[in-house]
């Protein structure tokens, strides 16, 4: 049993750290509302997997996962949250452009938790890949119930540490990310990738 854990946490660990639209909205957070927030927002973002791995081992996410029509409706609203959030970053980083003397100031943008949880619960590619790849990580000797919720705890564990240890990375580089320039230029190019991962997600089937 141990060398299918072992290689489930590889394959779960390479999945973690490749940047996606989770990296992305946890570096917005940062941004404009600082790392406690950001925090909360990867605390939201487990929630999200969590809730995806419930609905897997109790068997709903692969009736999504099978169904076009859902998925195309769960994939759309997805994309649309991404579009959205990228939109405001970029309408918050044009008012702080127009307002030089509130440059470095952070704004409010919602619910830290409520962010991440909606990204990873409009995202249905969790749903393909949790009834997809995660039954052939499942170590045989256990039942399949339990199995895939060990796993799915592994890859919340996997993404709490990564996307943790990022926000704390980035709140180091503080003194660097308070110039103004920096931020508006990370703040820029933050918006754009998120609205590039709407469309990604938007324009990509199953």
């Amino acid at each position: 049993m141990l060398p299918h854990f072992v290689a489930a946490l590889g394959v779960l660990g390479l999945l973690t750290i490749v940047p996606g639209p989770d990296m992305a909205v946890v570096t917005r957070r940062v941004l404009v509302a600082g790392a406690g927030d950001a925090l909360r927002t990867v605390g939201g973002i487990a929630t999200g997997l969590l809730l995806w791995g419930v609905l897997t081992v109790a068997g709903l996410a692969a009736l999504l996962a099978a169904s076009p029509a859902a998925y195309l409706i769960v994939r759309l609203a997805g994309a649309g949250y991404l579009v959205f959030l990228g939109a405001q970053t970029l309408w918050q980083r044009r008012r702080a452009a127009a307002a030089p003397s509130d440059a470095g100031t952070r704004t409010t943008a919602g619910s830290p938790w409520r962010t991440g949880l909606v990204t990873n619960a409009l995202n249905p590619k969790i749903a393909v890949f949790y009834t997809g790849l995660l039954p052939a990580l499942a170590p045989p000797q256990l039942p399949t119930a339990w199995a895939m919720t060990l796993l799915v705890l592994l890859h919340t564990a996997l993404t709490l540490a990564w996307l943790g240890s990022y926000v704390l990375l980035l709140s180091k580089a503080g003194p660097v990310l308070g110039k103004p320039r920096i931020r508006r230029a990370l703040g820029w190019t933050t918006g754009v990738v998120l609205i590039g991962f709407g469309l990604v997600v938007a324009t990509t089937a199953g």
